[in-house]
């Protein structure tokens, strides 16, 4: 179906987002709301008009701390929004920051708002250690308990092994569903596909060269730097690693599927905290206050899959988007799909190629195409660069339109595989 030719146009003005912080095992030094409110402060401190004449926040956010409920109504009050703006939070899985755009955009088109602050955050370095149900039992026994000597038969029936923590961030990347892993689709991905691991430790150490080859180059302006509490500055992302060689990731040994397995902790995403805001704006707004967009949304796609195959998301969004626009694959002049994984990259794109996939899972007539490798994650993805789930959404839509612009202009789609079997795709276009 062609997409409607009386929506109103919605303008991304500006964009920015934190260096992404690899996580080492340790709580980083910010949490999701920090690192959201430095973003946002240095973005809306280059704009000519207040935080409190936006008409709302929308922040995306995977895994909020206890203390970070509603977190886009905390940024927005952080960075003096004022009490009157409304902030609001989305969680779409890896798809959270898309999410947040997305609904900016309804919004702007439906006439409810003008000027929208979007994008998403998160710390997963932070990501809670639990106590198992055995040990919470315990506890609520213990301060229901009335005498010594109720509390004294309570010891006897402590067994150290119940304070063995549950680690939040593996709960939260297995699917509750099927009881696979993210990592275990993705090898079900390689399965299909024939992926093989010098195919995916090839990707992997491509999308090492080309961040750093992208940082080089200063290709990655939307950076803001971070000041740490202790006074260090945070100015880059800190997970791209120069030294990256396929004989390297070639010693990693498989993470998910350890006897029969290639994917390893090389050829994934990074776990990491960062945050990335969009600021939107319909016509209006841009006359009103005299701004020079990046580009514009022009249409989203959601869609949904197996979620044994989440990986394929990009796939099943990107497609009917193509279609609904008349595109090809190399009618794009650039592309983002986030690196969840090499493997689950690769497999999207012989997806694409392949006639039996296009057609049974598509309903298409054939294959759709070859994706021009030299247009896809031109400055590195996920893999080098982090994966801070629900700020991965917005970062690889705004950093679209920096390589657009760059370039000289044109279209471009960024799309993201999301826990649970979906697959989110935008489609943007620059002057």
């Amino acid at each position: 179906m062609p997409v409607p030719t009386t929506l109103p146009d919605v303008y991304v003005v500006d964009g920015a987002r934190t260096p992404f912080l690899k996580s080492r095992n340790a709580p980083g030094p910010f949490a999701a709301a920090d690192l959201a409110v430095a973003a946002g402060n240095a973005l809306l401190s280059r704009q000519p008009f207040r935080a409190d004449q936006l008409d709302e926040v929308i922040l995306g956010c995977a895994a909020a701390s206890a203390d970070e409920a509603n977190i886009g109504r905390i940024a927005a009050l952080r960075m003096g929004c004022g009490d009157r703006v409304p902030g609001w939070t989305v969680m779409r899985n890896c798809a959270s920051g898309m999410q947040a755009l997305d609904s900016a955009m309804a919004n702007i088109r439906l006439g409810r708002a003008d000027l929208v602050l979007a994008g998403g955050t998160d710390a997963l370095s932070r990501a809670h250690l639990l106590f198992s149900d055995a040990m919470v039992r315990w506890l609520s026994q213990w301060y229901a308990a009335k005498s010594v000597g109720a509390r004294a038969r309570l010891l006897t029936r402590f067994r150290p092994a119940m304070l063995a923590p549950v680690i939040g961030l593996i709960k939260g990347l297995t699917d509750p569903v099927i009881g696979l892993n993210m990592g275990q689709t993705a090898e079900n991905l390689a399965t299909r596909f024939g992926i093989s691991r010098t195919q995916m430790d090839f990707y992997a150490m491509r999308s090492h060269q080309r961040a750093a080859a992208g940082v080089d180059g200063g290709h990655c302006t939307e950076i803001v730097p971070l000041t740490g509490g202790d006074g260090r500055l945070y100015t880059a992302d800190d997970g791209i690693r120069l030294d990256s060689s396929v004989p390297r990731l070639a010693k990693l040994r498989p993470v998910f599927d350890r006897r029969h397995g290639n994917i390893t902790a090389g050829n994934s995403s990074q776990v990491t905290d960062g945050a990335s805001w969009l600021l939107l704006a319909s016509k209006r707004a841009v006359e009103q206050h005299g701004l020079v967009p990046l580009g514009r949304i022009v249409d989203s796609q959601w869609a949904a899959l197996d979620p044994a195959q989440m990986g394929l998301g990009p796939v099943h969004a990107a497609t009917p988007l193509l279609q609904r626009h008349g595109l090809g694959l190399d009618d794009l002049d650039a592309w983002e799909i986030n690196e969840a994984f090499a493997a689950q990259v690769i497999a999207c794109i012989e997806a694409w190629k392949s006639d039996d996939y296009c057609r049974d899972e598509l309903g298409l007539a054939g294959a759709l195409g070859t994706l021009d490798e030299s247009r896809l994650n031109v400055d590195g993805g996920a893999i080098a660069l982090g994966h801070p789930v629900g700020a991965s959404g917005a970062r690889i839509v705004l950093h679209l339109l920096q390589v657009l612009r760059r370039r000289g202009g044109g279209r471009g789609i960024a799309a993201i595989c999301i826990g649970g079997g979906q697959g989110g795709a935008m489609l943007v276009e620059t002057a």
